[in-house]
């Protein structure tokens, strides 16, 4: 009978094209903006500056996205959450 491993890394970071979910997005976002400029005022030097300054910030954020330690960023949650009740009795204790 066959045995399967149980797959452990379920919160691992999704990515796509390499990059985590919110530089991916920035990513599209200058894409966007590089079409419309392009598209508005059709130049084939900013064309051609557009595609390069894309495949830049890739890279960058290619970059970035394999060193985190590069792009400090602080910890939003805290380090434990409890389920306690705090009640004023507790409360004044502590201060006391």
């Amino acid at each position: 009978m066959k045995q399967y491993e149980v797959y452990r890394h379920i919160r691992g970071r999704a990515l796509i094209f390499g990059l985590p979910v919110a530089f991916f997005a920035l990513q599209m976002l200058a894409v966007i903006g590089s079409l419309m400029a392009v598209i508005f005022s059709f130049d084939l030097v900013l064309l051609f500056g557009a595609m390069m300054a894309n495949g830049i910030l890739y890279g960058f954020l290619l970059k970035w996205a394999q060193r985190p330690e590069l792009l400090p960023m602080g910890n939003v949650f805290p380090q434990m959450i409890s389920n306690k009740k705090i009640t004023f009795n507790e409360t004044y204790d502590e201060l006391a």
